[in-house]
């Protein structure tokens, strides 16, 4: 690692205080499982410093920067604006590399964290029957369908390792279904019990809309038992992702990238089973 090397870590940022905080806090922990690093944060919007600044400050005290961005799916803010900020940065300070490493993703360790997180809400609600106890990923919804379809995708490798008959998606905000309209659909469909698992890292104004969504929809719906899962942003794997990113971007071969079907459960009983791996749905 270079002596002169920062790591930004590109946050949303939020109006709700204690989001900003939380990422703060991320950052802080972060840091401590890298003591030799230079980890400075940022933010996308509403809170300072923004991007712009954060790439100044951090080409001021370093001749490598690597801009990571704590964010699970890619879209326009991944996409479009943090790159024309990195664009403008090497405009500025032509001495300073920039590194662009990639987004979270949606992939097994966010896998893992659903599944851990799905089985703690089951616990709390005594552990009813996954037949009749219908999940919800609920995400924050976007313009970009490659965006939405990554939570598309995590919930169906969730039904797939699960023994949940009904795993849905909705979103709170940008596109649909949203909340209201999916649970109404697994009531129709026989669901007793509903779990949601909220698709964000921490907390913030979209969270605290959520709680008080299923406040409501208890009150609809007095029939369902709800359950609704914690966020993922404290987990070991939302560590162990950011820390693969930055090998990545630093072209550390030493590190190595786990791809999709290095954990998939086909390569592991392949020489069980020489087709077909059906799922728990019989």
């Amino acid at each position: 690692m270079s002596k002169d090397e920062v790591i930004l870590l590109v946050g949303h940022g939020s109006r709700h205080e204690p989001g900003n905080e939380e990422i703060l806090q991320f950052a802080n922990l972060w840091q401590q499982r890298n003591p030799e690093a230079d980890i400075e944060v940022c933010f996308i919007e509403l809170t300072e410093p923004l991007v712009d600044a954060g790439l100044d400050n951090a080409a001021a005290k370093a001749d490598r920067v690597i801009v990571v961005p704590l964010i699970l799916n890619a879209a326009g803010h991944v996409k479009m604006e943090i790159p024309e900020y990195i664009e403008q940065a090497r405009a500025k300070h032509p001495n300073t590399e920039f590194i662009y490493a990639r987004h979270l993703g949606a992939n097994e360790q966010i896998l893992k964290i659903l599944k851990r997180n799905l089985h703690q809400t089951q616990l709390a609600l005594d552990v009813p029957d996954p037949h009749s106890t219908g999940v919800i990923i609920l995400g924050r919804g976007s313009s970009d369908r490659i965006a939405n379809g990554e939570i598309a995708k995590m919930a169906r490798w969730l039904y797939e390792e699960s023994e949940h008959e009904l795993v849905d998606i909705a979103f709170t905000g940008i596109t649909h279904p949203r909340l209201e309209t999916a649970v109404r659909r697994q009531m129709q469909q026989g669901m007793t019990q509903i779990i949601i698992l909220p698709y964000y890292l921490f907390t913030g104004l979209l969270m605290e809309r959520i709680k008080q969504q299923i406040k409501h929809i208890q009150v609809q719906y007095p029939q369902l038992r709800f359950g609704c899962a914690k966020y993922a942003g404290f987990e070991d794997e939302i560590f162990e992702l950011l820390d693969q990113r930055v090998a990545e971007a630093r072209g550390d071969t030493s590190e190595a990238v786990m791809m999709e079907c290095d954990g998939c459960q086909y390569r592991s009983q392949a020489e069980k089973h020489e087709h077909g791996h059906g799922h728990h749905h019989h």
